[in-house]
């Protein structure tokens, strides 16, 4: 009896169509987990529209307007100015100064007959008197003049006293007085000087803030990197070393018992999202504007970017940001707010404004995505997953 071959039961295949259709379903179920790199331009500026209270952030529409309220920002010392820019001022005797006198007589005889003859007038006799220092009361002692007013007094008004106080006694006096150590005329220089601090003297003729930097030894640090600070009285202000160099009227004149501090701050912004170059951007310590920054960055990627969605995202001092009507509200942390500057790009008036505003140090600029770059990248995701089961289906179906 001949035993027939036992005949497998048939492979059952799902139809292609409902596999996909049930992939596809799954893909939308999850479309919400398709890679980003940050938040949608929606996300960003919807809370614009969050009630005060639950505000976690202001949202700052770039435009005319509020390009007019930061260019009164103040306290960014990329941008400062010194403001004073006043002449030079006469050399004055002040308390610490270390002066010395020479007494001139037309001939022997009088109250320094016994000094020595002087070389430069036939008959004449001269005396110097040891160096002194001004007191605290600002006077100085002269032999036969009695004490005599120096602080605040030009060497000329103290000759002229002490000739005037000799009249009677002394046969024709002339007085000269010279200042051998200008204590009270100093200006401190500290900081990323290449001296590491000195003090240096103001000459009669006025120095100015790069002068005397050049006396203390120069800069040490880059200069691009570098800010000059001044303290005056109980005004302090930062100006960036390129700026002084480069505007003439920032090279202001320096006045006695100024500080001056080279300080190395490198400048920094961060350029995050679709952007052609996702980094910290280094950049000058006088600063760039949006519109340089986003070059920097390599601008905006034409296949990612949404141009509605350029943002930066800044820390500002609560003194100004409560000046922004979008800033109400939000609360601040450390003295200051968060406030994020959003442009729009498909405006053409935004080129314009990109480069009126200032990018300052620690700014992050956050380009998002086009709502389109997810539907993409759905259809990628669906692609790599759909097209190999697809073609197995197809084969499956061929062999049965």
């Amino acid at each position: 009896m001949v035993k027939l071959p036992q005949m497998r039961a048939p492979v059952k295949i799902l139809p292609v169509a409902g596999l996909v259709s049930s992939l596809a379903l799954a893909l939308l179920g999850g479309c919400s987990a398709v890679p980003n790199v940050g938040p949608k331009a929606s996300d960003v500026a919807d809370e614009a529209t969050a009630p005060e209270s639950e505000r976690r952030y202001a949202v700052v529409q770039l435009d005319d307007r509020s390009i007019q309220m930061l260019r009164g920002r103040s306290g960014d010392s990329s941008f400062a100015s010194f403001g004073d820019h006043r002449g030079s001022v006469d050399p004055r005797v002040g308390v610490g100064d270390v002066v010395s006198l020479t007494i001139w007589e037309a001939g022997s005889g009088g109250l320094f007959s016994g000094a020595v003859a002087d070389r430069l007038s036939a008959g004449s006799r001269s005396a110097s008197i040891p160096e002194q220092t001004v007191g605290r009361d600002g006077y100085v002692t002269v032999p036969y003049a009695g004490r005599v007013r120096a602080a605040g007094r030009t060497t000329q008004d103290i000759q002229h006293d002490i000739e005037r106080a000799l009249e009677g006694k002394a046969i024709q006096p002339q007085v000269l007085v010279t200042v051998s150590k200008p204590m009270s005329s100093m200006v401190t220089v500290l900081g990323e000087a290449a001296g590491g601090g000195a003090r240096v003297p103001v000459s009669p003729k006025g120095d100015r803030v790069l002068d005397v930097i050049a006396s203390a030894g120069g800069v040490r640090a880059p200069m691009i990197e570098s800010f000059v600070q001044l303290s005056r009285g109980s005004r302090t202000v930062r100006v960036a070393m390129t700026r002084v160099a480069a505007d003439p009227r920032e090279n202001i004149f320096v006045r006695p018992g100024d500080v001056l501090t080279v300080i190395r701050d490198p400048q920094r912004f961060y350029a995050y999202g679709a952007t052609g170059r996702n980094a910290e951007i280094p950049f000058e310590a006088e600063g760039v504007t949006l519109a340089q920054a986003l070059s920097k960055a390599g601008g905006l990627l034409d296949s990612r970017a949404d141009p509605q969605g350029v943002f930066v995202f800044r820390l500002e001092p609560e003194s100004f940001a409560r000046r922004l009507p979008e800033a109400q509200g939000v609360a601040s942390s450390g003295g200051r707010v968060k406030v994020v500057y959003q442009i729009n790009m498909r405006d053409p008036n935004s080129m314009f404004l990109a480069n009126q505003f200032r990018v300052f140090n620690r700014d992050l600029i956050y380009v998002s995505n086009a709502p389109m770059t997810d539907a993409q990248k759905f259809l990628q995701l669906f692609n790599m997953v759909v097209a190999p089961v697809s073609s197995g289906a197809s084969i499956a179906n061929a062999v049965q």
